[in-house]
């Protein structure tokens, strides 16, 4: 399938300008972003227990559950970075904060490019006609993906993928789809398991919650881009 969309009359000298990678901008960002990520979690740590914790990780989880998203989505197009490695490892870190599978995400990815807004292949639809209102405040707080993403890696992890999964990622990839799905659910079951030893919420405050307190910022930003 394919569909005809406006393109942006842009002469095809300013397109390759634009279009020149560079991995220092990439790295100096990439820099930053870890760096204020370690220190507003160790802050919401030092301070845990008191209100002071809460700006902390109101930034932690920003960064971990939203600005990770600009970072999948251009890394998994191979734009953040000259250098393909440092695409693909930042890919993986992001794809994990977001709680998608890194393979079965970057196929269903290609296919809403090519086939945008089309209902049975797009994959990626933020928003169907006629719009769901209450649907689109919920994914604000970042329940309704939680409540699939999730329960869809630890099906992956189990050695299943969907015929709408099997229908666009390639055979041959399919079980790099389900080794990456049991990486991520053995670091939750590790996560939950440090919890419980430490009879704390802190882990999981640090890794996996965030994908529900933080990704409001992303819904914000991906709403005006795609509805």
């Amino acid at each position: 399938a394919s569909a005809e969309w406006y393109h942006t009359d842009v002469p095809r000298k300013v397109i390759k300008e634009l279009m020149q990678r560079s991995d220092g901008p990439a790295i100096r960002d990439t820099i930053i972003w870890i760096a204020v990520i370690l220190a507003s979690a160790a802050g919401g740590v030092y301070f845990w227990g008191t209100w002071w914790c809460v700006p902390f990780f109101f930034v932690y989880g920003v960064l971990y559950g939203s600005s990770s998203d600009s970072r999948w989505h251009e890394c998994g197009h191979g734009t953040a970075f000259r250098t393909r490695w440092m695409n693909d490892v930042v890919y993986q870190i992001a794809s994990f904060m977001l709680m998608r599978n890194p393979v079965t995400w970057r196929w269903s990815h290609a296919r809403h490019h090519t086939d945008t807004i089309m209902v049975g292949r797009d994959a990626e639809i933020a928003v169907m006609r006629p719009p769901d209102l209450l649907r689109a405040a919920l994914a604000f707080t970042g329940i309704l993906d939680f409540r699939y993403s999730l329960p869809a890696l630890v099906r992956q992890a189990f050695g299943k993928l969907t015929p709408d999964e099997k229908s666009y990622v390639p055979e041959m990839e399919q079980h790099k789809a389900i080794i990456a799905a049991r990486w991520h659910v053995a670091i939750y079951i590790a996560t939950i398991a440090l919890a419980l030893t430490m009879r704390s919420w802190v882990p999981l405050v640090l890794i996996g919650v965030p994908r529900l307190y933080g990704t409001w910022h992303m819904v914000l930003t991906g709403l005006l881009q795609h509805i």
